[in-house]
């Protein structure tokens, strides 16, 4: 199944394999994609689905250097040498909109920006700059109300710019400790008013992102990525977390978003996603269902053949392998990745994985 297309209402992919969005720190000018961009994702434009790297809908949301943003016409610009590249060799490419919230340190943002989130915790750890090295992080503003309408309009703004720029759609990153999440975690999210205080106050951040974003493109190209058991970021499991989250699932697919994509980050050594509730998450959905989080070619078809999941993503392998879905195929060796190089500026460690003969 593995290599089967997915013939989905709005949906159709050659093969059933994802490349997982990863932080890659390459967009130096100005937050914008460029050229040695565009070559990455080209060259593993075979994934039935890519999902690019954490990209922000605001000036707020860059709290990572040289992460790309998409909030401005000379950040569309460069994302459509990217979704040219990717569609000229006939991919299909969603931007990931990752607005990093408190994650972030004042040296990282363009001027004028500022941290935010739901409250005015610091995040504890350090952060790195390119001016300064590593930083404690740096404290977030405990967003209004009126930041949190602003926010849900950015997003919205985002995934229009987006379909500009020749994307087929948008992920909107609920996951790994980010703004959507910093609102949606109990252990984060110490909130009194209608954003917090209980499940329902939790949720309506994220259900409001979605609901403005489907409005703006239309719920068949918007998807969703969450973790519910990860620890990333000051986040981590909590009591009713379950509920929560199918709560949150049910909602979603009323919405009639395009795919949910369930992160179980256990191969990182955070717990791991119950499978019992990884399935309550997909009965809970009526659209496409996605999985990431430690698989192999093994795994994945099981995960596939069981009927866990319409997709799977892959993450490192896709990095340190652009030709995967062929490595895969004819069950080559991969190349390993270089850790060393995965935020660095340059083609070094990017650009340059070699492919196996044709």
């Amino acid at each position: 199944m593995l290599f089967d297309p997915l013939v989905a209402p709005s949906l159709q992919l050659p093969n059933r394999i994802v490349m997982a969005p990863m932080t890659r720190s390459r967009a130096v000018e100005g937050n914008a994609a460029n050229a040695l961009m565009a070559e990455y994702y080209g060259q593993r434009a075979a994934a039935g689905l890519i999902i690019t790297e954490g990209t922000s809908p605001s000036p707020n949301g860059l709290g990572y250097p040289r992460i790309p943003g998409l909030f401005n016409e000379s950040q569309v610009r460069g994302w459509r040498l990217v979704t040219d590249s990717v569609h000229a060799k006939g991919g299909k490419i969603f931007v990931q909109l990752m607005h990093t919230g408190r994650v972030g340190h004042v040296a990282n943002l363009p001027a004028g920006a500022e941290l935010i989130g739901p409250g005015a915790q610091v995040l504890p750890g350090e952060m790195v700059t390119d001016a300064q090295g590593m930083q404690p992080h740096s404290p977030p503003r405990a967003m209004t109300a009126s930041d949190i309408d602003r926010a849900v309009a950015e997003y919205a703004h985002s995934a229009r710019l987006a379909i500009e720029a020749g994307f087929d759609g948008v992920e909107l990153h609920a996951a790994n400790g980010y703004l959507l999440e910093q609102f949606l975690n109990a252990n984060v999210n110490q909130r009194v008013d209608g954003y917090g205080g209980d499940i329902a106050g939790r949720n309506r951040f994220a259900l409001e992102v979605a609901a403005a974003t489907k409005a703006a493109i239309g719920a068949d190209r918007v998807g969703i990525r969450l973790s519910p058991y990860g620890v990333f970021n000051g986040t981590g499991p909590y009591p009713g977390v379950e509920d929560q989250y199918l709560q949150l699932t049910k909602a979603l697919s009323a919405l009639g978003l395009l795919y949910v994509h369930v992160l179980d980050h256990s191969a990182m050594g955070a717990p791991p996603v119950p499978a019992a509730f990884k399935l309550r998450l997909r009965e809970a959905f009526e659209g496409v269902f996605m999985l990431a989080g430690g698989f192999d070619r093994a795994s994945a078809e099981r995960a596939l053949q069981a009927g866990q999941a319409d997709l799977v993503a892959f993450a490192r392998l896709f990095l340190a392998n652009p030709d995967l879905v062929r490595r895969l195929q004819v069950e080559a060796p991969l190349n390993a990745p270089d850790m060393a190089t995965f935020y660095t500026p340059g083609p070094k460690g990017y650009t340059d994985y070699p492919v196996v003969a044709a």
